[in-house]
Parts: structure tokens; sequence; C-alpha cells
């Protein structure tokens, strides 16, 4: 079970805030980190990002970022 406030509690700037430093933390953790805090880091990451799309539905996605994007970009590199 995920440890800290629960993602529904947050204000926005606290869920900015967590995702920020979660993903800062990321490789760190990913590449030194014990198996149990990996496995925090995941749930904890995947918790906030689940609230902040919940919150943000409409958020702007940048076409690049697709799957047809992606592709189109290789075609012209």
């Amino acid at each position: 079970m995920s440890t800290g406030i629960n993602a529904t509690e947050l204000s926005e700037e606290a869920l900015v805030r967590e995702l920020t430093h979660l993903h800062h933390t990321r490789n760190e953790t990913f590449l030194h980190g014990a198996p149990d805090a990996l496995q925090e880091h995941t749930a904890r990451t995947f918790e906030l990002e689940q609230e902040y799309l919940r919150r943000h539905p409409e958020r702007e996605v940048n076409p690049r970022r697709t799957r047809a994007g992606a592709r189109g970009a290789k075609a012209h590199a």
C-alpha cells in the first residue's frame, strides 16, 4: 500500500509538486533503490499520475507524443 497523503486529498499545487519530485527521483530509485523502494516509488507515482489525469482529462496532448505522431517524426528524420 502506498504511503503519503491520499492523492485525492492533495491540493493542485501539492499534487504537481509531488509528481515533479517523483519524476526527478525516478532514475536514481530505479538504478540504486532496494526492491521495496522501487515498488513504493512506482505505486506512488502511479497513484499521483492517475489523480492528475482524473483532474485534467482534457489536458493538452502534444501530437508528437502520440503513436501516430511519433511514427510521423521517424519518417521525417
